[in-house]
């Protein structure tokens, strides 16, 4: 257990029967009444963020993430496969669940599966990704106002937001986290 007097970033809790991990908090004393802790939380099945208040000495049970590496194999279109690298296992995963964190990742790379309570939950790719751009429109002479961008597509399919610079057949490192083009390879 721990209480909201303890939050810190990062902290993952169970509350209302979901998972969440705690991405700011602020301890708040105002002149009349008692403190509380105001945060920000992030479903990590689902993704969603909401702001509540806590007392500080409300206690919630602390959630413990298993985080596995496992190298990503294939996707037949309702599967994921992925295989532990030191027993061979292989693990399906139904696209349905990851299919947007499987975005930016090349078969044979290594990711980490989240588990919490022997089921899966999520995929955290690597932060960052080199890929290779198979599709964008031509740069034309003159498009050189600052910080100009043109939309293209990886080799994955993901769409991202380029320099007006960048042709097909270049390979650029992309921050997963953000989907933000960060410069050439």
């Amino acid at each position: 257990m721990i209480s909201a007097g303890e939050f810190r970033n990062g902290i993952t809790v169970e509350l209302d029967g979901g998972i969440f991990t705690i991405i700011d908090f602020q301890h708040v004393k105002p002149g009349k009444g008692a403190a509380f802790v105001r945060t920000t939380l992030k479903n990590l099945e689902t993704g969603s963020v909401l702001e509540r208040t806590f007392r500080p000495t409300e206690k919630m049970p602390r959630a413990h993430i298993e985080r596995k590496d496992l190298q990503y194999l294939y996707n037949d279109g309702q599967l994921y496969h992925f295989m532990d690298t030191e027993s061979f296992e292989q693990l399906e995963i139904n696209a349905s669940e990851i299919a947007d964190t499987m975005v930016y990742v090349k078969e044979n790379e290594m990711v980490k599966v989240l588990e919490h309570n022997g089921r899966i939950f999520g995929i955290e790719p690597p932060m960052f990704v080199e890929l290779e751009v198979t599709e964008t429109e031509p740069g034309f002479k003159g498009d050189t106002a600052q910080g100009a961008t043109k939309p293209a597509t990886l080799e994955t399919g993901a769409q991202v937001k380029v320099p007006l610079f960048i042709s097909v057949g270049e390979v650029v490192k992309i921050d997963t986290r953000t989907g933000e083009y960060l410069g050439r390879v």
